[in-house]
């Protein structure tokens, strides 16, 4: 099942351009050969899009709302099975300056990232696949702590852990 629709940067560039903006900050996330000590082959992502879709324009309304009226911004998320090195998220923010370009990509990028209910597969060199514990799927107590450290997930993961053990046993 290979990826649909993979994020395009020349869209996201055309999209946030605008004559009267001075800066366009572009992020585009590609899958990595390795997480967590384990080598990755690919990742598969799944997503409701119209779910989606909606979550992705409150994004950009409130990330517009802090940056004002003049910004324009992008999502694009891949959905399907993606190489080691695929494009899985392109994000783009043009304003008017630069500083304020950044700032809204890295605050877009951190909304996709933290609450978007995007489910990740991760596919390893050994032949296993395992799903990821999304920042959106954690409690709120671990996307908070998420946003300072990747541990949070491991931390969860360990509590559920200690959590089955004890109930079992």
């Amino acid at each position: 099942d290979a990826a649909t629709g993979l994020p395009c940067v020349e869209r996201a560039l055309d999209f946030v351009s605008d004559p009267g903006f001075g800066g366009i900050a572009v992020f585009v996330g590609k899958i990595r050969n390795a997480n967590v000590g384990r080598d990755v082959t690919g990742v598969s992502y799944d997503l409701f899009a119209p779910l989606a879709n909606n979550l992705f324009r409150q994004f950009g309304d409130e990330v517009a709302a802090e940056f004002g009226p003049r910004t324009r911004l992008f999502v694009e998320h891949a959905t399907g099975r993606l190489a080691v090195g695929d494009v899985a998220v392109v994000v783009a923010a043009g304003t008017p300056h630069r500083d304020e370009a950044f700032r809204a990509c890295r605050a877009l990028i951190e909304a996709v990232k933290h609450r978007a209910p995007i489910w990740k597969q991760e596919h390893y060199v050994d032949g296993s696949s395992v799903w990821s514990e999304g920042c959106s799927l954690c409690g709120q107590e671990a996307a908070e702590a998420h946003r300072h450290s990747h541990d949070a997930h491991d931390a969860t993961r360990a509590h559920r852990a200690a959590a089955a053990e004890r109930a079992s046993g």
